[in-house]
């Protein structure tokens, strides 16, 4: 599997004001290829997944693979055959450069009886605790040793438990489901996450001869089966790209078809963006966005929360579009505790944002953006500066590209193909002095 690990010299150069029309067609979903490349781990045989992006994070996922003894091969459509796979020492230099990595901890121990990780790395937006996953392997009959800087568990084989999240957890869901779909007996999980990404893995799991009951809702039982085979599957697509260009739309202006999508699993956002003056029309595998940059954008506030909810990875992003709101609206963030890193950049662009403690954050608009230098602290805040400089005068710099290139497949790509005045751009070897931009 061959890609690029994302050059930290790279920058992100807009230049504000275009509106955007035409449309883009979304990639597949990282957070559904990522714990379904873990999830081949689990068999001998080779696992193909269709519509895998081409971001860093599934490269990165495809070189801890190879290193383990697996074997990964292709772009876009990426076979792994991990019938050769032995080894269980996740390395620390790439396992911490991703959150996804803890998924393999699962996997691994599962197959191998045996797994090390270190600590989750990836973005800095709290501490999203693993607890709920060591408890569940725990009761699953592992033993876990931790350490400040990694995370080692044994087993001879599982055992099926019944498992209660004390809140919905995304990679715990799917840690567990890695642990269980080949553990002796039945485990039920409660509180599951429900979310696309989730339920998508739990599809390709049944293709390798899982038995998993409930997939979509808050109770998975899964019965243990010794033996996995391999599977071919099509990655779901990926609804947080989706729901970042239909905010990007409704921000800047214009009008913009979005295909290769499911409209249904962005109804809160939809509802949103009609609530705030957009226009949406939805169809079978898309959706269209469209708002005219003359129609002022009413404040409507948002929470954030598991699937069905609003979306934390779209928190950053429509927060970027409320400042341009005629009004103050409140964000409140009830996933993740430090998701506010965005606001300190924004507000270097003319953004009037006031953080009250941990969980909630008023947007004073409609506020000029000014385009400016910035750092991009995470992948979601960087999309959240696109489109804020998307809606600002002037040019904007966003250094730290790097991090949109771990979520996004060719943002810089489809962006300009539908009008935005954007391009990638290196930063000489004095970048933190003087910023010297090269093409």
């Amino acid at each position: 599997m061959k890609g690029s690990m994302g050059g930290r010299d790279r920058a992100l150069h807009i230049t504000g004001g275009e509106q955007l029309a035409g449309k883009i067609c979304v990639s597949g979903s990282k957070n559904a290829a990522l714990p379904e490349m873990a999830a081949a781990l689990l068999t001998t045989e080779p696992v193909t997944l269709q519509n895998v992006p081409r971001v860093t994070d599934t490269v990165l996922m495809g070189e801890i693979i190879s290193l383990l003894g697996g074997h990964t091969s292709g772009e876009g459509t990426v076979v792994i055959d991990a019938g050769a796979a032995g080894k269980t020492d996740v390395p620390d230099d790439l396992g911490r450069r991703m959150r996804a990595t803890i998924v393999l901890l699962g996997a691994l121990v599962a197959r191998f009886g045996h797994a090390r990780v270190p600590r989750p790395g990836g973005d800095d937006i709290g501490a999203r605790r693993v607890e709920q996953h060591l408890r569940a392997l725990r009761q699953m009959g592992a033993h876990i040793n931790e350490t400040h800087n990694e995370i080692v568990a044994t087993a001879d084989r599982l055992r099926g438990g019944r498992i209660v999240f004390d809140l919905p957890t995304v990679t715990g869901t799917e840690n567990i489901l890695l642990a269980a779909v080949t553990a002796d007996g039945q485990t039920e999980i409660f509180n599951a996450a429900r979310e696309p990404h989730v339920q998508d893995l739990c599809r390709l799991l049944t293709k390798m001869g899982a038995q998993i009951d409930g997939i979509g809702t808050e109770r998975l039982i899964v019965d243990g089966t010794i033996d996995l085979s391999g599977a071919e599957h099509t990655v779901i697509s990926d609804y947080l790209e989706a729901g970042t260009y239909a905010i990007a739309t409704a921000a800047a202006g214009g009008e913009l078809l979005i295909e290769c999508t499911r409209a249904e699993d962005l109804e809160l956002l939809l509802l949103k963006l009609e609530q705030a003056g957009a226009r949406v029309q939805t169809g079978d595998g898309w959706f269209r966005i469209a708002r005219d940059r003359q129609t002022p954008l009413q404040p409507i506030d948002m929470s954030t929360w598991t699937f069905p909810g609003f979306p934390t990875d779209l928190q950053a992003q429509y927060m970027a579009l409320m400042t341009q709101a005629d009004g103050e609206s409140v964000i409140s963030e009830y996933v993740h505790e430090n998701r506010f890193q965005h606001v300190r950049e924004l507000a270097k662009m003319g953004a009037g944002i006031t953080v009250e403690g941990r969980l909630h954050a008023i947007v004073h608009g409609p506020a000029r953006l000014r385009g400016t230098e910035l750092a991009i602290p995470d992948i979601r805040s960087g999309a959240a500066l696109v489109i804020a400089a998307l809606c600002a005068e002037g040019d904007s710099v966003l250094r730290n590209a790097w991090h949109v290139e771990r979520g996004y497949e060719d943002m810089v790509g489809k962006l300009s193909s539908v009008g935005a005045r954007i391009k990638s751009v290196r930063l000489d070897s004095e970048a933190a002095a003087g910023h010297r931009l090269y093409e």
